[in-house]
């Protein structure tokens, strides 16, 4: 199983990495940052890691974990075609609507007319 921060800097060292995991039927798992993922191998902060080996006693977890992801990640079409949410910064949003409150006044102003 391959676990990915997604919050990597550049996002060009661990692109690739979903396709791969497709390609060779591997489990792939995106979590919320980097030091969550670092905490898991005792280290500051980590982009990737490839999980091989499970003790026995967890193994049922792991496999439940591996079923579910292959499901939400793997196998689910829509992450392949959607990269990621588009999310505007502040400065965006008051521009669309400075930009959507001249379209309404001037929507306005034809409706008088």
């Amino acid at each position: 199983m391959v676990v990915i921060a997604n919050d990597v800097d550049p996002i060009e060292l661990v692109v690739w990495l979903p396709t791969l995991c497709r390609k060779q039927n591997i489990p792939y798992v995106f979590v919320r940052n980097q030091s969550r993922l670092g905490k898991l191998v005792h280290l500051k902060t980590a982009t990737a890691v490839a999980i091989t080996d499970v003790r026995g006693e967890d193994k049922a977890l792991f496999e439940s974990l591996t079923k579910n992801f292959r499901t939400n990640f793997n196998d689910n079409e829509d992450i392949r075609k959607r990269w990621s949410t588009q999310v505007l910064g502040i400065k965006s949003v008051h521009a669309q609507e400075k930009i959507q409150k001249a379209k309404e006044l001037e929507e306005l102003k034809k409706a008088k007319l």
